[in-house]
């Protein structure tokens, strides 16, 4: 499979191709016809349908005028705080991931409207551009997420469940990198720049107007799930209307732009399709070659604590996100991981959460740290200095993984709250 991987094949093909090999020697069924059978099963699948949908969201939201007004409506709030409008990167990020499921999407859209303001008010460069590298990646847990999509069809959990688990981690993570920012003002006030001038509370009141059509969509996306009212695929739906609308209302919507959205949508969800696909097969072909088991039962052997169970697959997450884009990391490993995790008994929702922030590390880390590349584009600094300066958001994900093994209702109680809660006549 890596030899395979290293040849620059797409990742799908990849995993057919490995997957099919595994057939012809581990088992007498046709290969062709258990690889047309799985690859239908898992494309046709009905969760399936919020993935392209939330894609079209986040490509629609892109295009508009959304970021410009998220600056302009956040920044007489947060000029006031240590470390003044670098807050703006991390709630920027914050609340356009409540409208996109992209983590690639998030960073352009909010880098392109945070780095030349925070260039211009002279703030260090090293920390325009760490705090945005890490704060984009907020856009793979808080939900609309991709990731937990492609998790929860990989293991068969309620997307819903997953996104309303991501809201709290979230936030919490947000508002670490947020005390991060205050904690550098503090310890370095020599490299913060004159503080903003004051607009005054009515100023600020007006600006805040500006944000309101975002809060629209989110209370329609997040709301609608949590209230019981849509699935993630209806939540979904919901979504791709009210960013029409709202691009609409911005004169954003052309004709060009109606069409490089759907492109870039399409293109997206096409190659995590096929992914899926490959993913599928391979999980099939596997079950046959008994090395799920195996492993599994190898790891049962050591009689390793659920906590050393976490703390080995934290470091092999980081391994291999350093050569996997996130998706391909879930999708690769799920099929020898979940029978590992279900005979340590660890709630799956939990490790959904706990797999998004190891794969939101992987993000960030060189030499395939798909943030770091969008950023060397919009900014042009090479590779080695933008992660350098996006190191310090890597110790805070760690941070963020001891949270979620001490403290696991970070991660469960919303969706447990959410079971509770009594169904609408």
């Amino acid at each position: 499979m890596f030899f395979l991987l290293g040849t620059g094949l797409w990742v799908g093909l990849a995993l057919m191709g490995v997957a099919y090999m595994g057939m012809i020697g581990f088992t007498p069924r046709n290969p062709g016809s258990s690889m047309a059978i799985t690859v239908w099963s898992s494309a046709s699948s009905w969760t399936l349908t919020s993935l392209p949908l939330f894609i079209w969201m986040g490509e629609i939201l892109y295009r508009t005028k959304l970021s410009e007004d998220m600056f302009k409506g956040l920044a007489p709030w947060l000029a006031r705080l240590p470390g003044g409008l670098l807050h703006t990167n991390v709630v920027g990020c914050t609340v356009f991931a409540a409208v996109s499921g992209s983590s690639a999407a998030t960073l352009m859209t909010v880098g392109k409207m945070s780095i030349p303001e925070l260039r211009s008010r002279g703030y260090p460069e090293y920390m325009i551009v760490g705090t945005l590298a890490g704060a984009a990646t907020l856009g793979l847990m808080i939900p609309p997420s991709l990731t937990l999509i492609v998790y929860g069809v990989s293991v068969q959990q309620s997307i819903t469940a997953l996104f309303m688990a991501g809201v709290i981690p979230g936030l919490v993570l947000a508002g670490l990198f947020m005390g991060y920012i205050a904690l550098w003002s503090v310890v370095r006030p020599q490299d913060a720049p004159d503080p903003e001038p004051r607009i005054g509370f009515i100023g600020a009141l007006k600006n805040s107007v500006l944000l309101i059509p975002v809060i629209i969509l989110i209370v329609c996306v997040i709301g609608s799930m949590y209230a019981g009212i849509a699935t993630a695929t209806e939540a979904a739906a919901f979504g791709v209307v009210g960013s029409l609308l709202l691009a609409a209302g911005q004169r954003s919507l052309t004709f060009a732009t109606l069409k490089e959205s759907l492109l870039g949508a399409t293109r997206t969800s096409a190659m995590i399709a096929l992914i899926l696909m490959g993913a599928a097969f391979l999980t099939l072909s596997m079950g046959f070659t008994g090395v799920p088991r195996a492993l599994a039962g190898v790891i049962a052997s050591w009689n390793l604590s659920p906590y050393a169970l976490i703390a080995a697959l934290t470091v092999f997450y980081i391994i291999i996100g350093m050569f996997l884009d996130g998706i391909s990391a879930v999708v690769l490993t799920m099929a020898i991981i979940e029978p590992m995790i279900t005979a340590a008994g660890i709630d799956l929702i939990w490790f959904g959460i706990f797999i998004v922030v190891v794969v939101e590390m992987a993000q960030i880390t060189p030499p395939v740290g798909f943030n770091l590349f969008v950023l060397q584009g919009m900014t042009k600094h090479d590779m080695g200095y933008i992660a350098r300066t996006a190191l310090p958001m890597f110790g805070i994900m760690v941070l963020m993984v001891v949270l979620l093994v001490l403290f696991p209702g970070l991660a469960t109680w919303l969706p447990d709250m959410l079971r509770q809660a009594p169904v609408p006549a």
